[in-house]
């Protein structure tokens, strides 16, 4: 079910991009949760984290889905509808995650 979500033909198996959020390993910042774009495979932090890269990465690339990451939640959010997502597979996590908060 797609709870009204107009882009689930955006659905990929993907890549993680990083084991945590790439943009906070570069500058040493930390997260809270992490979310992983299912367009293109970006791992960024939650908005609940200080810098809400997943969401930078929405506003730049406009790839719509992103999936709850770490841990591996398995449900589906899409940004341009604001609506939960049933995702057709789950992303398996690349090696372990550092923990931070």
């Amino acid at each position: 079910m797609s709870y009204g979500c107009t882009h689930m033909e955006t659905i990929q198996t993907v890549t993680p991009s990083a084991k945590g959020c790439e943009e906070c390993l570069t500058m040493g910042s930390e997260w809270v949760h992490l979310r992983i774009c299912r367009t293109c495979g970006h791992v960024g932090c939650c908005d609940d984290s200080p810098h809400r890269h997943a969401t930078a990465h929405f506003q730049v690339t406009r790839h719509p889905i992103i999936e709850g990451y770490d841990p591996p939640e398995g449900w589906g959010w899409c940004f341009v509808d604001e609506t939960m997502v049933d995702l057709p597979d789950q992303t398996p996590q690349w090696g372990p995650i550092p923990r931070y908060v």
